[in-house]
């Protein structure tokens, strides 16, 4: 157990220390894993993260998840795990709703969980927004948390690209933009779900269609 500890100590200061060094150097990203010009505005502060509210679901397989207490870590600790939790699960969100999509699918994606996030009609974090339902046989927010698709082996560079954008994305150095019109779900072009006639549709990006409830008056975040 202890080896287990400081082993998950070790990922968290690797944690703390990257996610520094990222904010500080993300202007030399590749240009191939850059969003386009319209969408790197200037950066908007990161939604607060908040480390309680991170579900069992989101963390399996993570040093958060062995029982340790939160008095173990660190408060960069413990702040760099929260940060590396939120960013993993809005990656899972991206690259399995969105991984064959491009950037632009990938981003609307993440529109629609901060989209959520503010609204005040779901959950107030990025894992608990992504996994809402997921512990039940019907009702998960997003099929992906429900349907076995993610015992499925990644693609690693598809994988590691899409999360490279998710924590830019928490950062607060890849900004969202309104590429959904306010948009709080979505759907494949090849499905049509009864919610849909409920909705008022926004747009479509790639394969995958928007909506908004009706008459759904949307502040968007300054």
């Amino acid at each position: 157990m202890l080896k287990k500890t400081q082993d998950a100590l070790r990922r968290a200061d690797k944690i703390f220390i990257a996610a520094t060094s990222f904010m500080l150097l993300t202007a030399g990203v590749a240009v191939g894993d850059v969003p386009s010009t319209d969408q790197l505005q200037q950066p908007r502060a990161p939604i607060v993260l908040q480390m309680h509210a991170v579900p069992t679901p989101a963390l399996q397989a993570r040093p958060i998840q062995a029982g340790y207490k939160p008095d173990a870590f660190t408060a960069n600790q413990i702040a760099a795990l929260a940060l590396v939790a939120q960013s993993d699960c809005l990656a899972d969100a991206m690259y399995y709703e969105a991984r064959g999509e491009g950037v632009d699918g990938q981003m609307a994606v993440a529109e629609v969980i901060y989209n959520r996030m503010r609204s005040g009609y779901y959950p107030k974090t990025i894992c608990e927004i992504v996994f809402e339902g997921s512990g039940l046989h019907t009702g998960c927010q997003f099929s992906f948390t429900c349907n076995g698709e993610m015992n499925r082996r990644r693609e690693a560079a598809d994988w590691r690209r899409i999360h490279r954008l998710a924590l830019r994305i928490v950062l607060g150095q890849a900004r969202l933009g309104d590429l959904t019109d306010g948009a709080l779900s979505f759907h494949a072009v090849d499905v049509a779900p009864g919610w849909s006639d409920t909705m008022e549709r926004t747009t479509q990006i790639g394969n995958h269609i928007f909506y908004r409830p009706v008459r759904h008056a949307y502040t968007r975040a300054a």
